[in-house]
Parts: structure tokens; C-alpha cells; sequence
């Protein structure tokens, strides 16, 4: 019956969260398990273009440390921003969700040849906590009970968070970059004047993922709960 919940749980999850996630964890676990190792997984543009280690360029975005509090800290942040743009201004969109993927992840890679960084998992994190948090500007958030701001300091707050931990925040602005400059072209300049839409998804993507029918028992996540922990807890404001 336990085994029948967790299924049903795990199965309610939206496509791409749950095939996401489940990567970054199995990934992991892996290394933990010592059944690969990082060197084998990080971002090394020499070895991918003169010896073909092109798996490279998606296992770079799987890793996230070894397991502790800063694994943790980002598969909570990772699961619920992705879960809850998948659920929302993605829904039923899951081709143009897959291409945000796309196109993030390509922007973020050549970046990342520039800033010297060989795991990239974390700025992915931040570009959806971007992109979520500028959709979302009228939610009001908690982060640890501390600081009350509206949900679109979020990302700074976490780089803030990051620099306090000492942490490299080069990792946050790289994430908060690429999530501008998607939400700059998908939301912002079609609606400027003389503006158009640069970012459309190719019509494979729309083939493979899109289909016409919704799953009527399909339970969303509530977006009225955007941290979804102490250190994240919003409201809408005016609800």
C-alpha cells in the first residue's frame, strides 16, 4: 500500500520535473555509490569537442555536490520552482517548457566556457527561480522567517544567501542572466512596440510533447505556496 502511495506521488509529478529530478538524484547517487565519479560528469569543453565526451554537456547540469546541505538546499528549490512553472504559466505547454530547457542550457553553456565553471546544475536552478519569480511579481515570500520581500528579489536574496556561505555568487549571476534574457524575449519585447517573438518552439518538440488531452484527476501543486518551506513561504498579495 506504502509502495502504491509513493508510485501514485511520484507519478503525479509533471514530465519534465520528474524526469529532471529524478536525473539529478540518480546522478548522485551514482557518485556516491562510487560508480562514477565527477571528473567524469563536468563541463570540459576540450574533452567533449577532441574526444567526443559529448554526454558532458547534459551531466554537468545532473550534479549538484555531494549529498548534504547544499544538495538539499538546491533539489528543494529545484523541484518546486520547476514543478511550479511546469504547472502554471507552462501548462499544458510542456514542448515550449522543454525548449526553455533547450535554450537555457545552451545560453548557460556558453557562458559557462567563459567563467571558467564546470558544474552548472545550481545556475540552472537560479534561471528557474528567475523566471518564476519575474511571472510571479505579486507573490509576497518569507525566506527563513527573517525577510519578507516580494517574489522578485528572490534570486538576489539567494545570491545574497550564497555569499554569506561562501560561496562563488558568479554561479547565481549566471543563473539570473539566462533567466533574463528568456524572460526579456518570451515575455517583454513581443509586447514593445515594433517588438516580435524571437523565442518559438520548433514544431518536433510540439509533436513529441504537446498532446491535446489533460488529465482530468491531474492535481497541481498550489502556486499560493511558492518556497514551500520556512526559508520560502509566500502569499499572493490581496488573496
Amino acid at each position: 500500500m506504502a509502495y502504491q502511495t509513493i508510485r501514485q506521488e511520484y507519478l503525479q509529478i509533471p514530465v519534465v520535473t520528474r524526469a529532471y529530478t529524478t536525473a539529478c538524484v540518480l546522478t548522485t547517487a551514482a557518485v556516491q555509490l562510487e560508480l562514477i565519479t565527477p571528473f567524469q560528469l563536468y563541463f570540459n569543453p576540450d574533452l567533449i569537442l577532441r574526444n567526443y565526451q559529448v554526454w558532458r554537456l547534459i551531466t554537468n547540469f545532473l550534479f549538484f555536490g555531494p549529498v548534504g546541505f547544499n544538495f538539499l538546499f538546491n533539489m528543494i528549490f529545484l523541484y518546486r520552482y520547476c514543478r511550479m512553472l511546469e504547472e502554471g504559466s507552462f501548462r499544458g505547454r510542456t514542448a515550449d517548457f522543454v525548449f526553455m530547457f533547450l535554450f537555457g542550457g545552451l545560453l548557460m553553456t556558453i557562458f559557462g566556457m567563459f567563467v571558467n565553471l564546470v558544474f552548472l546544475g545550481q545556475a540552472f536552478t537560479i534561471m528557474l527561480v528567475y523566471i518564476w519569480s519575474r511571472r510571479n511579481p505579486n507573490v509576497r515570500m518569507n525566506f527563513f522567517g527573517l525577510l519578507n520581500f516580494q517574489a522578485p528579489f528572490l534570486p538576489w536574496v539567494l545570491m545574497g544567501f550564497s555569499l554569506l556561505l561562501g560561496n562563488s555568487i558568479i554561479v547565481d549571476l549566471l543563473g539570473i542572466a539566462v533567466g533574463h534574457v528568456y524572460y526579456f524575449l518570451e515575455d517583454v519585447f513581443p509586447n514593445q512596440p515594433g517588438g516580435g517573438r524571437w523565442l518559438r518552439t520548433p514544431s518536433i518538440l510540439k509533436m513529441l510533447f504537446d498532446t491535446p488531452e489533460e488529465d482530468a484527476n491531474y492535481n497541481p501543486l498550489p502556486e499560493e505556496r511558492p518556497g514551500g518551506f520556512a526559508w520560502g513561504e509566500g502569499q499572493r498579495l490581496g488573496g
